[in-house]
């Protein structure tokens, strides 16, 4: 159970400077490379990184640098489409929708899943091709699905009380509100600063309205039993063996850690603030 809960909290520290491996050559790109951003449309600022590696790396190393690029590209897409197969698989259809076929089926399943995932993900990336900054795409998205996910999460890992259709409803609320924000902002009903800012005001609608959803649905439904709950609500964790001495060390315990994280965040926030 340490060695579970140190894993993601040790994940942390290096996710902490991912901003900075962002940022810092877009800076680098906006001194050197002259006209960027511009008129000419070779030079917006989504290229900003491919312009720097054709203006300083030599031959040797601009082809080592576009075989990295390319594997980044193929491992998130590898990624993200086995999860989507396998949470549309194994989470949805099989237990909701067709119970109990055989492996067989799964897998047949499972291939038009990743089809479907892949002429989705298609989809998206024309829709984002339509917008002049990536980051803005990306917060949107953020907004309608990451917002209110986050609240569903926080609700239900602190509160025992809380029933699945609070969590489908609370989600579906969510998105909505964060839709509601985007368009409102898009079709100039209220003014919401930048699109960036419309997608953060979007994601606190999201946040908000998940939340209040979710408790009112909560109120409403029957809960689960509480026996089916150990293990994944705060305050009733399965009883483990008691960890050895060298699991115990304060470096190794999860507390620290976690402190140690957000308190690095905080820091790192108020001084790029």
């Amino acid at each position: 159970m340490n060695a579970a809960q140190r894993t993601p909290l040790i994940g942390a520290y290096p996710k902490i400077f991912i901003p900075a491996i962002t940022i810092i050559p877009g800076l680098v790109a906006l001194v050197t490379i002259k006209g960027l951003g511009g008129d000419n449309p070779d030079l917006e600022y989504n290229n900003a990184i491919p312009l720097l590696i054709n203006e300083y790396l030599p031959n040797g190393m601009l082809g080592v640098a576009l075989a990295g690029l390319l594997a980044a590209f193929m491992a998130g897409v590898a990624a993200n489409v086995s999860a989507f197969n396998t949470v549309v698989t194994y989470d949805l259809w099989e237990p909701y929708v067709k119970p109990g076929e055989s492996d067989d089926y799964y897998i047949r399943f499972g291939r038009i899943a990743t089809t479907g995932g892949i002429l989705i993900g298609i989809g998206t990336a024309l829709i984002a091709s339509g917008y002049n900054n990536i980051m803005d795409y990306i917060q949107l998205l953020f907004s309608f699905f990451n917002a209110p996910l986050f609240a569903t999460f926080i609700v239900g890992m602190f509160w025992r009380r809380m029933t699945p259709w609070a969590g489908f409803w609370g989600l579906v609320a969510g998105t909505l509100g964060a839709a509601a924000a985007h368009f409102a902002h898009a079709w100039e009903i209220i003014n919401l600063g930048s699109d960036q800012a419309a997608a953060f005001w979007g994601a606190i609608v999201a946040f908000v309205a998940d939340a209040l959803v979710t408790v009112i649905v909560t109120l409403v439904t029957a809960p689960k039993p509480v026996d089916e709950l150990q293990g994944l609500v705060y305050g009733m964790a399965n009883v483990a063996e008691e960890a050895p001495a060298s699991e115990r060390a304060w470096y190794r315990r999860p507390l620290p850690l976690g402190l140690g994280a957000l308190g690095l965040t905080v820091v790192l926030n108020l001084l790029f603030i």
